[in-house]
């Protein structure tokens, strides 16, 4: 019974669907035949342009679409809730392959960035480590190997900041295979 009394709800919200694209065409005819009869200056029309072209992109372009449906298919609801609230999002707006390209690029790259600063974290930690330090900037020795040579505190630092790198490396590049 409770199937039917669901189903009979996702028709209605159909049709009310349908009666959307209906009501959206008929306002767009009245705006047409308002232009038509209007006095209006190229100038006044060039902005009306604009500002319809602009919300056309919007619509077109919007990237809280992509968002909308990432946090429906990574709920916690029902399979059978996510399904339809996906397909509702889907039938009611516009998704162009572009649109997912342009944030997989920029996702990419700021992975990409990721990887670089944590190559430059190594980089920084073992010059740390190979590079000989003031006597006053090794601040004390934690491991003596001979009387003159040990691990310093300056050391450790610098495995603490070469392991913070390998792990921004590691998080970065299990990311991108994770999603690909």
């Amino acid at each position: 019974m409770a199937d039917k009394i669901k189903i009979s709800v996702n028709l209605n919200e159909f049709a009310h669907l349908e009666g959307k694209d209906e009501e959206l065409n008929q306002k767009l005819s009245e705006f047409i035949t308002l232009l038509e009869q209007s006095n209006l200056d190229s100038e006044n029309i060039k902005s009306l342009q604009l500002r319809v072209n602009g919300a056309i992109e919007h619509k077109l372009t919007s990237k809280s679409l992509i968002n909308e449906i990432k946090e429906v298919s990574l709920s916690d609801l029902d399979k059978l809730d996510q399904l339809n609230k996906l397909e509702f999002l889907l039938s009611n707006n516009h998704l162009d392959s572009k649109q997912t390209n342009k944030i997989n690029l920029t996702e990419k790259f700021l992975k990409f960035i990721k990887i670089i600063i944590g190559f430059l974290f190594v980089t920084l930690g073992y010059a740390m480590i190979i590079m000989p330090a003031p006597p006053y900037f090794e601040m004390f020795t934690i491991f003596h190997f001979t009387t003159d040579d040990g691990v310093t505190l300056m050391d450790l630092i610098s495995l603490i900041i070469i392991a913070a790198g390998i792990f921004i490396i590691i998080k970065s590049i299990s990311n991108i295979k994770k999603y690909e």
